[in-house]
Order: C-alpha cells, then structure tokens, then sequence
C-alpha cells in the first residue's frame, strides 16, 4: 500500500471518527479505504462491467439478425 495525505473537512473527520466509535470500523483509514473501494466499483469497474455486458448484448443481437 502507498501513504497518502489529504485534508479533509471537520465534519468528515468527526463523521469517521464516529463510525471508528460505534464500531462500524477498525480506524479512520479502514473507512476511508471502504468509502474508496465503494467508489471505484460503482463509478469506475461498475461502468467498465456494464460496457462490456452492453458489448456482449450487441454482439449477440448481430449474431442473431
């Protein structure tokens, strides 16, 4: 893993900071990782994912026709 550094709003750190109390996560950084992975699967690989199934429907429909 590689170190990063970012600056963040207040209310983000004692938004994390509570979800770290209630337990929800180990730590800051674990939630934060959690928050990106989210991220990336919705916007990035769940695009990638829907892309390649409307591909894959294209293709059948010309194999059809």
């Amino acid at each position: 893993m590689k170190l990063i550094t970012l600056y963040l709003p207040e209310s983000y750190l004692r938004a994390l900071d509570e979800l770290v109390e209630k337990r929800y996560y180990p730590s800051r950084a674990e939630a934060i990782r959690a928050a990106i992975r989210d991220l990336l699967n919705k916007e990035f690989w769940g695009r990638a994912e829907l892309e390649g199934e409307a591909r894959r429907d294209e293709a059948k429909s010309k194999a059809i026709s």
